[in-house]
């Protein structure tokens, strides 16, 4: 880091040297201060043109066709620039580059303002023109300017940013994220789903919903979860509310329980909370507040929503999972020994696994009773202890024809024992 620290300095004194400015920008500066590890460093280059730029540092790679930056030692520069919104959609603006354009029009151009803070590198002096530093404090999401709806993906970015730092999102953004609903359409789905995988990983990503159901924008691309709104639940059993409020803390549980898991862990049971009650949100209200079938209802759902937003197949089969047995999960208790080991049989070979969707059967727990349905701990102690090799070293014998049959039999039997 500090060889890195060592460059950038040699680079901001060059571009002094020529009559520019550098800064360090965006969410660098608020993960700074925040006192979270950035691992994007982007810089801003005032008073000096692309092309002298270019001069000065020969040897820079440069990447991007609408707006080239330039990339040295795997950090950003950009030169200041303005942007004129000229059509739909989240690519559609006439760019201007100059020598003239201050820090400051730079960062009116961005989309919230603790995303729109600068540093000075040669002196460390903040500039934040907008008062980020405050919003920081207070924890509050707020556009810069009416800029912001010239980028309807930005309706999305803030959720996001919610989500991740457990913010609020200030009134004024949320009507400015409303008036983006129509053109919300315009956006490519690989936008709209990294942003979603993006929140999945998230501290937070109820909040993520709730702030597109606060700015009447949920329906757009996430229609399957926009329909739990108003499903009503049996009051004894779910007294916070309807079926989107339970999700959201269904989600949410699961999020804090599986902070520590890998990336793509995290998103696979994540996505599986989220949608395992989707079935939900197309019970009749006649039948309210019960949703007979709705775990086999909302299988469909979970296919239709992930193939419209482009949803990994690894993460769509967790999510069917999840829809289809977090019910036998939550009973498992009740169960006979022999449909235990078919359950824990069958949820094993699945992507979800019986971890997976333990931890979601725990998190829609309605008791909070979380001692009496572990069967991912029950499940494999009786997978390791009876197998194959168990078998063929306990009766000497060579498994071959009706084996799984013959492997089931001797878990039920232990499964069994183990139970009196």
């Amino acid at each position: 880091m500090a060889i890195e620290n060592k460059l950038i300095i040699e680079i901001a004194n060059k571009i002094k040297e020529n009559g520019g400015n550098l800064y360090l920008v965006g969410g660098a500066i608020r993960d700074e201060l925040l006192g979270i590890e950035s691992h994007d460093n982007d810089y801003s280059v005032t008073g000096l043109s692309f092309d002298e730029f270019k001069e000065i540092f020969p040897n820079a790679h440069i990447r991007g066709k609408d707006f080239p930056v330039f990339i040295i030692n795997d950090s950003e520069f950009a030169i200041a620039r303005r942007e004129r919104k000229i059509g739909l959609g989240h690519n559609s603006f006439d760019i201007c580059t100059d020598k003239s354009i201050t820090i400051e029009e730079d960062l009116l151009r961005r989309d919230i303002t603790i995303n729109a803070i600068a540093k000075e590198v040669l002196t460390g002096k903040i500039i934040d023109p907008f008062s980020g530093i405050d919003d920081l404090n207070n924890h509050i999401i707020r556009a810069v300017s009416n800029h912001f709806i010239e980028d309807p993906l930005r309706a999305y970015r803030v959720c996001r940013f919610a989500s991740s730092f457990n913010f609020d999102i200030e009134e004024n953004t949320i009507k400015m994220m409303n008036s983006l609903k129509e053109e919300l359409l315009t956006l490519s789905v690989e936008r709209v789903y990294a942003e979603f995988y993006r929140t999945l990983l998230s501290s937070r990503p109820s909040i993520f919903f709730k702030s597109l159901k606060k700015a009447n924008i949920l329906d757009v691309h996430f229609k399957e979860i926009f329909d739990l709104i108003g499903a009503e639940q049996p009051i004894e059993y779910h007294p916070e509310g309807d079926s989107f409020n339970h999700t959201m803390i269904v989600l949410d549980k699961v999020a804090d329980a599986t902070k520590n898991l890998v990336d793509r862990r995290k998103a696979e049971i994540r996505f599986s909370s989220l949608v395992h009650d989707l079935g939900k949100g197309i019970t009749p209200k006649e039948e309210y507040p019960h949703h007979i079938g709705h775990d086999i209802n909302g299988i469909d759902l979970v296919k239709n929503m992930g193939k419209r937003l482009k949803v990994p197949n690894r993460m769509i089969k967790c999510g069917i999972t999840s829809c289809k047995e977090h019910m036998r999960g939550g009973i498992f208790d009740k169960m006979t020994p022999g449909k235990k080991v078919s359950f824990i049989e069958r949820i094993n070979k699945t992507i979800l696994g019986l971890d997976g969707l333990q931890y979601i059967v725990d998190a829609d727990n309605k008791n909070n009773d979380l001692n009496k349905n572990q069967f991912a701990k029950i499940g494999y102690e009786v997978i390791n202890s009876v197998n194959g090799n168990s078998i063929k070293e306990k009766y000497k014998i060579d498994l071959k024809a009706n084996f799984a049959s013959r492997i089931h039999e001797e878990r039920v039997r232990y499964l069994r024992n183990k139970m009196l």
